[in-house]
Parts: C-alpha cells; sequence; structure tokens
C-alpha cells in the first residue's frame, strides 16, 4: 500500500514542515547517493510549539514522550516532503534512527520512548520501516521538548 494511503487509513496527516531553529536544513539529499535523504533532529512541535516539555519520566511519562517520538516521525515526513516535492510514495525505506530523550541520569528505558516511534514507521512501511537505531538520554533537549529524533530514508530511483 502506498505511504499516502497508509497516513489516511491511520487517520494522520502530515504537518507544514517547521522553520528551522537555528542554520541548517530540515532535511537533505545527499549528493554522492541522491536516493538517500537526511533528515534533520526533529521536536515534537503541533502548530509549532511543543507538544510536552520536560524531561521523562519525572515530568512527561514514558507514554507521552513515546507520542513525542510519533509526532517527531510526521514532522520528519514533512521535512522528506519538501525535497520530494510532496511525493511520499517515493520512500523506499527508513534506514536509521537517533533518538534522543531528555531525563536525569538514572534513567534507562530510552528504547522504550524510540519505540514510539519504530512503531509507527513499521506501521506506515510494514517491514521497510524497520530500521537501525540509536537511543540515547541527554540533560536538555531543545525548546525543553523531552524527544527530539533524527531520521535516514531510501528513496525509490
Amino acid at each position: 500500500m502506498p505511504l499516502s494511503s497508509r497516513i489516511t487509513e491511520l487517520g494522520l496527516s502530515i504537518p507544514t514542515s517547521s522553520k528551522p531553529l537555528a542554520v541548517y536544513v530540515p532535511a537533505v539529499r545527499l549528493p554522492t547517493t541522491p536516493e538517500q535523504i537526511v533528515v534533520s533532529g526533529q521536536v515534537p512541535l503541533v502548530d509549532g510549539a511543543p507538544l510536552a516539555t520536560g524531561r521523562v519520566p519525572n515530568e512527561v511519562s514514558i507514554e507521552l514522550a513515546q507520542e513525542c517520538a510519533r509526532r517527531c516521525v510526521l514532522n520528519a515526513l514533512a521535512a522528506v516532503a519538501g525535497v520530494v516535492d510532496g511525493d511520499l510514495d517515493r520512500i523506499d525505506r527508513v534506514v536509521r534512527l537517533g533518538c534522543f530523550v531528555a531525563c536525569d541520569a538514572s534513567f534507562t528505558e530510552h528504547p522504550k520512548v524510540a519505540n514510539g516511534a519504530s512503531e509507527l514507521l513499521h506501521e506506515l512501511l510494514g517491514e521497510k520501516g524497520r530500521h537501525a537505531r540509536a537511543a540515547v538520554g541527554v540533560p536538555s533537549l531543545p525548546l525543553g521538548v523531552p524527544v527530539e529524533i533524527e531520521f535516514q530514508f531510501l528513496l525509490r530511483p
């Protein structure tokens, strides 16, 4: 099933890509491998505002952090749409994601938070949504959000 159809079937929508917070681009095609897209770290913004702020799990529950991770996926797809003229059906597979979780030093369940993104990508793309992944804890993230995720996708030629 085409990705665009699956997004609709799941009742999701792709937002407008957020403007970068500094001097970078939301996504870029690699000059040597134009079928590969690297997406800058995406935070869980909804209509320009954070879905949640705070550190996991003391201020933000693992469940809310997983929802934030899902939002990062939708924002990443918006960034990809910006470099493929809106044709998300060109995405062939997810290569990798790197998930950063704002938390204190005793928190060790970063993979559970990252699962919010990984599971959505699998729902959207099936086996082509399975990917390599890193999930790490950090003391803080931009805008005070609990999750930031960077992505790599492959396009169909």
